[in-house]
């Protein structure tokens, strides 16, 4: 009885382990996803702004 009450804690153990490093993994990802949308922010209100994109990019070619 007392292996198998070791063998649960080990196990436990190994699962709290997993655990920690997938929490620390998840708060990596949701960092750099905050960015990456931080930065998707940024760069649509420069392309917003005024005088910031080419009118000759809005132009049709002449074979249209």
């Amino acid at each position: 009885m007392e292996e198998r009450i070791v063998e649960l804690e080990l196990r436990s153990m190994a699962q709290q382990q997993t655990l920690d490093e997938l929490s620390d993994v998840l708060y990596r990802q949701q960092k750099e996803l905050d960015g990456l949308r931080a930065l998707v922010d940024r760069l649509s209100k420069k392309v917003e702004e005024p005088g910031l994109v080419d009118a000759k990019q809005n132009d049709r070619p002449p074979h249209y």
